[in-house]
């Protein structure tokens, strides 16, 4: 196979695992394609979708522990993927053992892969660009699945099958026209600390613990609400996702002086309200598609949240395909727990009141744990605890922290305007653009600045210049 030249890796990596990630929502994990090839043999689908999605879990959690660069990466994704495509074609045939080994095969496969891309993230997307990379991610993948799964229900699940096939062959040529480049530039390597790098756990602790218990409504919703609107077909293949885009395009949009943390808030307003109106209202197409604008709505808020967070999180890890998997791993935990309790719920014949105040009790539990984690966030994701109390300063103030920080040697006038803007958090390149001057240039003053400050880090130059302030405030 013939490498083709990339001359944007993040377009490039984007494509690729857009495509891919359209795969595993309309086959693999809980997709269209799966439940109409299962619905045509008449075969109980909960063991293939348990298994599936237990494997994809097993994926994402172990990838990071064996891929360790890029070089890496690239050939695990494309192999992974190929595995995906191999696995795959059994369903092309009758139901068979094959099958049960296909799915084991290509979850674990597919595991691997989004795991993986947290990887690429880190290598080729700016750290104020990985929100928007991540939803546009989530938003082609999910256009195309809208795309495969109407064809797939409507005309034949053997053409939907084809169709994600074709994008997982697709997103495969585009993996391998990645370049290798180093993962990080000269100049950014030691900028975290390794008390920096530890104190990582905490927050992605409760990340990993709010997203699992949030999620849980998701499986919920695929093993009571899904169900009750089924014969809803036409209106089912093509809105059903909808609103998750929508949700997505709001999202990416926002004005950075809004924080996207408080739109948890409303995604979670949204799920009691889809959850109350599931309970109150009819089977029709109207009731549809107000509990599914609600909850689809709500799934695209939280989606884009965890992804953004697991994104901004990679530049504090050595390791961020296992960051990002562990991320991840969460989400898939919560679906798997919810469609195991929608199941039960089911087998005990649960009422819609029932069912109800389940998925409010979930809900509730999350808002309690939501403070807690947005501080451990902030602290984490403005690169140093100093940095609100530096951010509340006004100009002259800065300049006068500046000017009065002992160095080794003066800092020329450049230094001292790149050192005020450093102090804010930026990385190299938003200094840059901030200044009019190159990258280069910026990495040039920050080693100098390192060295007449005799520090090795961002986050030690910070706590150097800074603590006296933080000491008097």
């Amino acid at each position: 196979m013939v490498r083709i030249k990339a001359t944007s890796p993040r377009l490039i990596s984007a494509a690729g695992c857009s495509l891919f990630f359209a795969y595993i929502l309309s086959f693999l994990f809980e997709g269209q394609v799966l439940y109409s090839l299962l619905g045509t043999f008449a075969v109980e689908s909960f063991p293939y979708l348990l298994i599936a999605i237990a494997t994809h879990l097993l994926g994402l959690v172990s990838c990071g522990y064996f891929v360790k660069s890029l070089e890496a990466v690239r050939h695990v994704m494309v192999f992974s993927m190929g595995m995906c495509g191999a696995a795959t074609a059994p369903f092309f045939f009758g139901p068979s053992p094959f099958w049960l080994g296909g799915l084991i095969v290509s979850g674990y496969a597919s595991g691997c892969v989004v795991a993986s891309f947290g990887f690429l993230l880190k290598a080729f997307t700016p750290r104020c660009e990985r929100l928007k990379t991540c939803a546009d991610i989530l938003i082609y993948s999910n256009v195309l699945m809208i795309a495969i799964n109407v064809l797939a229900v409507n005309i034949s699940p053997y053409i939907g099958l084809i169709l994600s096939l074709t994008c997982v062959m697709v997103g495969m040529l585009f993996i391998w026209a990645l370049p290798v480049p180093s993962m990080t530039e000269e100049g950014e390597k030691t900028e975290h600390k390794q008390s920096q790098k530890s104190s990582i756990n905490q927050p992605l602790l409760l990340l990993a613990l709010f997203v699992l218990i949030i999620t849980i409504n998701s499986g919920l919703m695929y093993q009571v609400i899904n169900p009750a609107f089924e014969h809803l077909t036409a209106l089912v293949s093509w809105y059903w996702a909808v609103p998750y885009v929508a949700s997505l395009i709001v999202m990416r949009n926002l004005p950075p002086r809004v924080r996207h943390s408080r739109a948890l808030y409303v995604g979670m307003a949204m799920i009691m309200a889809a959850f109350i109106s599931f309970m109150l209202v009819g089977r029709n197409a109207s009731d549809y598609l107000i509990v599914d604008t609600l909850m689809l709505g709500a799934c695209g808020i939280f989606d884009l949240f965890w992804w953004s967070i697991l994104g901004e999180m990679l530049d504090y890890t050595d390791s961020p395909v296992r960051i990002f998997g562990l991320g991840l791993a969460a989400n898939v935990l919560g679906v798997l727990a919810g469609d195991v309790l929608g199941r039960h719920i089911v087998s005990l014949q649960f009422s819609y009141a029932e069912v109800t105040v389940i998925a409010l009790s979930i809900v509730a539990v999350s808002v309690a744990l939501l403070p807690w984690l947005d501080r451990h966030l902030a602290m984490l994701l403005k690169s140093h605890a100093y940095i609100g109390v530096y951010e509340s300063m006004s100009k002259p103030q800065r300049t006068a922290v500046v000017a009065q920080s002992a160095t080794l040697d003066p800092l020329t006038v450049r230094e001292q305007e790149i050192l005020e803007v450093l102090l804010e958090g930026k990385s190299n390149r938003e200094i840059a653009a901030e200044l009019f001057i190159s990258e280069n240039t910026v990495k040039t003053h920050v080693r100098n600045i390192f060295a007449k400050y005799g520090v090795g880090s961002r986050a030690e130059l910070i706590s150097t210049v800074l603590k006296n302030q933080v000491g008097a405030s």
